[in-house]
């Protein structure tokens, strides 16, 4: 009866050991994917700045219909989820977003959002 148990035992502890790896690489996988998630949404966010920036007039502090002269506020250039940088054309804003959260190669997600007069477009964040 005492080698049952011992062996139930064992078992047991195997069986929690697993369960415990499987959780922790779940919640990595689960921790990158919301990352990417949140650079994207502060990607739109910022072009929605810059499409505000574009209509504005400059006696409001806008570009009065162009980009030209729009930059990142400081405090939304770094985040928690990443850090932003935009490069600036007279029609076109081009904004890329790099996540905090690195996956097990030291890769994070980088999203590129192309900012238009009238349109804005995310391309599929890919791990960078």
């Amino acid at each position: 009866m005492g080698q049952q148990q011992l062996l139930l035992i064992v078992l047991g502890v195997i069986i929690v050991g697993i369960s415990i790896v499987v959780g922790i690489n779940l919640f990595s996988a689960s921790s990158l994917e919301a990352n990417r998630d949140a650079v994207v949404a502060d990607n739109m966010n910022l072009a929605a700045l810059a499409q505000q920036f574009y209509k504005k007039p400059t006696s409001l502090g806008g570009g009065n219909n162009t980009f030209t002269g729009f930059t990142i506020p400081t405090n939304l250039a770094s985040t928690a989820n990443g850090s932003y940088s935009a490069v600036v054309a007279a029609q076109s804003v081009v904004i890329t977003g790099v996540g905090v959260v690195q996956n097990s190669a030291g890769k994070a997600y980088k999203a590129v959002t192309t900012v238009t007069p009238s349109a804005i477009s995310t391309a599929t964040p890919a791990l960078n």
